[in-house]
């Protein structure tokens, strides 16, 4: 760690992932994330390291397809209707079990939509967005050191558990500008090639060979149960939330990203008033922190979630509360962001409901 630096998000995602070990990046221009391209491209050859822009999102996934098969760490990033394309190698790219990093700075839908920060794309990165039973990590920072911190961790997990990882962030965390203290740089000269990598044959007995599918039903069959079980220990041991004030809770808020450090203020101008109110965000969308949820049910009289959504996550809060305590939501659309007194408004009620 050293001294902090006055950062735009998007160029601070950059910077982090360039320390963490990111060796080639491949994108395509599209707001509200292109300072970040930008970033890339003029130090990746300052160090020795790729930048490439494809000629669409769908070319730049599967750059970084090919460049994760051969064990290098590999990163794109783009916006929500550039994400939509990629979803195909999202798939592909879960069944061959390699690992890479994709950053999404999610804008207002559906379609082209607009370039204001929304989190309508939490369904899209959470529960596959591509065809089979996929899923990738996803962690949602809510501050631009946050999204410093996490690209590193973004990597690591990446390598651990040979898995795409998402960083979910908007539009607003992308441009706003804040102080930022980086991570040391990681040694890529300490790097090693995987064993399972395609480099060619050397002096292997056999040549590695990657594949994302078995023309038998069985034998896809057992790939997919590869696939469920590693979930299994990611769900088991990847959970990150935070929980703010929650000891003397009476009432609980959910949210994540840009509005959970929004409702943040509206606790504090709840608790001006004698409310008490905390917050659950969760850092890790998926794994989600469903035992967490559950747990603090038995100690809350409601929950309410918030998004820039119209009840994305509140899906996967419903179903952690199960039934145990109401469930209330707000939710802007279309890249409209809410304040913390719009919040605490649409909070006060359900008081006595």
């Amino acid at each position: 760690m050293g001294e902090k630096l006055l950062m735009k998000g998007s160029e601070a995602i950059a910077e982090a992932a360039i320390r963490a070990g990111a060796m080639a990046f491949f994108g395509y221009p599209i707001t509200p994330q292109n300072e970040t391209p930008e970033y890339f491209s003029r130090r990746m050859p300052e160090l020795g390291r790729v930048f490439l822009q494809a000629e669409s999102e769908v070319a730049a996934i599967n750059m970084v397809y090919g460049a994760a098969c051969t064990g290098t760490r590999a990163i794109t990033t783009s916006s929500s209707p550039g994400i939509s394309l990629m979803q195909e190698g999202f798939s592909y790219i879960a069944n061959t079990n390699v690992p890479c990093v994709v950053v999404n700075a999610m804008r207002g839908g559906p379609g082209l939509g607009d370039i204001a920060p929304a989190q309508a794309d939490y369904f899209q990165a959470t529960k596959g967005g591509g065809h089979g039973d996929y899923h990738s990590i996803v962690i949602a920072p809510h501050t631009v050191q946050e999204e410093a911190d996490l690209m590193f961790d973004a990597f690591e997990l990446a390598d651990k558990y040979r898995i795409m990882v998402v960083v979910l962030v908007d539009g607003l965390l992308g441009q706003m500008m804040e102080p930022v203290e980086f991570k040391d740089w990681v040694d890529v000269k300490k790097f090693k090639t995987p064993e399972w990598a395609t480099v060619g044959q050397g002096d292997r007995a056999q040549r590695n060979i990657l594949i994302s599918f078995d023309i038998l039903a069985e034998g896809l069959e057992k790939m997919n149960l590869v696939l469920q079980n590693k979930y299994a220990k990611i769900r088991e041991n990847e959970v990150r939330f935070e929980e703010y004030k929650m000891d003397d809770a009476d009432y609980a808020i959910t949210a994540f990203g840009t509005v959970a450090r929004i409702a943040k203020t509206t606790i504090e101008l709840a608790r001006n008033e004698g409310i008490k109110i905390g917050l659950i965000r969760p850092i890790t969308l998926y794994p989600f922190p469903e035992k967490v949820i559950e747990n603090r049910a038995s100690n809350v009289k409601f929950f309410f979630d918030t998004e820039m959504n119209e009840g994305q996550m509140l899906e996967d809060v419903k179903l952690a509360v199960n039934g145990k305590k109401p469930v209330y939501f707000h939710g802007r659309l279309g890249g409209i962001v809410p304040t913390a007194e719009e919040i605490l408004d649409e909070f006060k009620k359900h008081l006595g409901g």
